[in-house]
């Protein structure tokens, strides 16, 4: 048990549960858009997300912190440099508009992550601006970069996707602020830290609403499924929002939260079996 436990939590710790996320996502969008799936892309998303995140989490605490660096840790660095090279080799073979795409992209990682300005903390400490930042990036990463790089046109249907996307990561991120309220430094003014956890929540499922509204009045798309796959990850959604507390451990979040779009993904496959 104590080894399995170890497994997870290198699995989670490693970025690897978030990344298949992001992979996850980024396939729906191939499919609901109804475009080829590219391989390169749903595999840079994959890596590209391993890497970010543990430049994210791990940057300060070993470069500002020096933190000692242990077996775990030492795995984790492994692991990302080995997706640094897959990344490199996956950029070069994308478009150009997606290369430069992907570059802006990692400006803005650069930017949540390291100070640019003298005497200035970085954008992730800003106020109220990192739940907005992670948003974005996922948007980008998820649903930007695999239209640009199939070169279809950017229409209403892509812009609908993308404020879905917008909106479905900004509810899974007021559930880690949530269960992080009480750990997250005040002078992050996170959601939950500027008006309240009852607030918060209500203004969660709003957004999940506003999102199935979204889809079943504006989109172009006359099939059921995208409809029926979205209600059902709003509800899933919905549940761990309306459980979410200061209490719950940190697997609430960070694995079983981050299992949805694993989960809708696996149900979308065997479905079109």
């Amino acid at each position: 048990m104590h080894i399995l436990k170890k497994i997870i939590d290198f699995y989670i710790n490693s970025s690897v549960h978030v990344a298949l996320s992001a992979f996850s996502l980024t396939v729906m969008t191939y499919h609901f858009l109804e475009i080829p799936l590219q391989y390169n892309v749903t595999s840079f998303a994959f890596f590209g997300t391993i890497v970010s995140y543990n430049f994210v989490k791990y940057d300060a605490l070993i470069r500002v912190k020096k933190l000692q660096i242990k077996t775990e840790m030492k795995l984790i660095i492994l692991l990302s440099f080995l997706s640094v090279l897959v990344c490199s080799y996956l950029f070069f073979k994308m478009s150009f508009s997606t290369k430069i795409g992907s570059s802006l992209l990692f400006f803005l990682i650069l930017l949540y992550t390291l100070p640019f300005f003298p005497n200035k903390n970085n954008a992730r400490n800003w106020k109220g601006v990192k739940i907005y930042m992670v948003a974005l990036t996922w948007v980008g990463v998820t649903v930007v970069l695999p239209v640009v790089n199939s070169e279809i046109v950017f229409s209403v249907d892509v812009l609908y996707m993308c404020v879905q996307r917008f909106l479905l990561i900004f509810v899974m991120v007021l559930v880690f602020d949530i269960v992080d309220v009480l750990v997250d430094d005040f002078h992050l003014q996170t959601v939950p830290q500027q008006i309240g956890v009852k607030k918060t929540k209500k203004l969660g499922f709003f957004l999940l609403f506003l999102l199935l509204i979204l889809e079943l009045f504006f989109s172009n798309t006359h099939h059921y499924m995208p409809l029926l796959f979205k209600l059902l990850v709003c509800v899933s959604i919905g549940f761990f929002l309306y459980f979410a507390n200061e209490k719950r451990s940190r697997y609430y979040a960070s694995f079983w939260l981050e299992s949805v779009p694993i989960i809708w993904l696996l149900l979308l496959l065997i479905s079109t079996k």
